[in-house]
């Protein structure tokens, strides 16, 4: 691997702190609970019934679990997740709640949330396998998809203003914004609306990334279940990824 993606591959694990998540063991700890400063939309949907939020322990069993997606690797989030997470925020202040829903934390005020680091495991090449065929499929993983799944749980209306904060996030930061962890920074250009329905709501995003000049892209996906929400961020560390419809659809499945 050369020196260049080495480091563009740094760059983006250290800002959606999902490094080493193939090898990683974890930890079993329940994300801490949390809430974020960003400002919500007071425009909820009237469709939406006001919600009772759900304990900490009753959103961790909502969590994906390794026999929900056998082909991928399920891993909880780390103290050391949640300390780096903890440090991202936005240049701009309306693009927050886009940077909430990235950085492993529940967008708005979450009464209870939970995450899980999720990655698309291709075929074993077999104990016959050359060493070439080896290394493409660990080369494979470790350029696979990488999704960071955070459930949250809100009391009242507070799940559809999340999914209002972070759809109006998306139109105000449609000309991008910067990520900000410690000294890293990675920069979106773009950010534009992609259709995929869920639940009783949903809110998707095509984010362009800059890996040191060179375009790569993530996304960004919200649904809504009643009061829970459950957000979506994928990323490549190669830069080329793709929207987790196994991730998205088995996890909703999950809300009920």
């Amino acid at each position: 691997m050369r020196r260049t993606t080495v480091r563009r591959t740094v760059l983006a694990a250290s800002a959606v702190s999902l490094a080493l998540l193939v090898t990683a063991c974890g930890s079993d700890e329940p994300a801490a609970k949390d809430k974020p400063k960003a400002e919500a939309s007071k425009s909820a949907p009237a469709a939406a019934p006001a919600a009772k939020a759900l304990s900490q322990a009753e959103v961790d069993k909502l969590m994906l679990t390794q026999s929900d997606l056998p082909r991928h690797k399920i891993n909880p989030a780390t103290k050391a997740d949640f300390a780096a997470a903890k440090a991202a925020s936005a240049d701009r202040k309306e693009c927050a709640p886009l940077v909430d829903g990235m950085a492993l934390r529940g967008t708005g005020d979450a009464a209870a949330s939970s995450v899980r680091k999720v990655i698309a495991i291709p075929e074993n090449p077999g104990k016959d396998a050359t060493e070439e065929e080896k290394l493409a499929a660990a080369m494979e993983t470790l350029s696979g998809t990488i999704t960071a799944d955070t459930v949250a749980s809100y009391e009242g209306q507070g799940a559809a203003d999340t999914l209002a904060a972070i759809k109006k996030a998306g139109t105000d930061c449609g000309s991008g914004f910067t990520m900000l962890v410690g000294t890293d920074k990675l920069k979106f250009t773009k950010v534009a609306p992609a259709a995929y329905p869920a639940g009783d709501e949903a809110v998707n995003f095509a984010l362009t990334v800059d890996m040191e000049g060179k375009p790569g892209n993530a996304y960004l996906t919200a649904v809504r279940k009643g009061g829970t929400v459950a957000t979506f961020y994928a990323l490549s560390l190669a830069g080329k990824s793709e929207l987790p419809k196994a991730v998205i659809d088995a996890q909703v499945k999950k809300l009920g």
